[in-house]
């Protein structure tokens, strides 16, 4: 809880020093680096995602919009909170339903796929609900 205290926490440069090594030399009960914490992280959003109302109350929006606001304050990577809470100020959530809500993740997970030098994914929602929610339609999956 120091680095949530502090507003310290993880950094790219952490991570990218000791990311190859860590991966196959670190053992599983160590506390994540940045980036299984990140990987963590955006499998619960998408699939929270994958999974929001198409119709939301104006509950489930209010809900919705408190987690993804939390994390610009709260998250441990001090820079990836930066980064995050900034975007949201010029692409605020769309909480609208699963669909919108779920392209708009892609379209964030992707400007930081881009930033790292990563691949981007397709925002369509047939490849995200293929990803996140429902699988691949060859059944590899069940």
């Amino acid at each position: 809880m120091a680095a949530f205290a502090s507003g310290a926490g993880f950094t790219a440069s952490q991570a990218q020093t000791q990311a190859a090594v860590e991966l196959e030399t670190r053992p599983a009960n160590c506390p994540p680096d940045v980036e299984q914490l990140g990987r963590a992280t955006w499998t619960f959003l998408h699939t929270t995602a994958a999974y929001y109302p198409e119709k939301p109350t104006m509950q489930h929006r209010v809900n919705m919009l408190s987690l993804l606001r939390a994390l610009p304050v709260l998250y441990p990577c001090s820079n990836c909170a930066q980064h995050l809470g900034e975007n949201m100020k010029t692409h605020p959530p769309d909480v609208s339903g699963r669909a919108a809500l779920s392209k708009w993740l892609c379209e964030q997970h992707n400007e930081v796929n881009e930033r790292l030098g990563k691949d981007k994914f397709e925002c369509t929602v047939e490849k995200l609900d293929e990803r996140w929610k429902d699988g691949p339609s060859d059944g590899s999956c069940d």
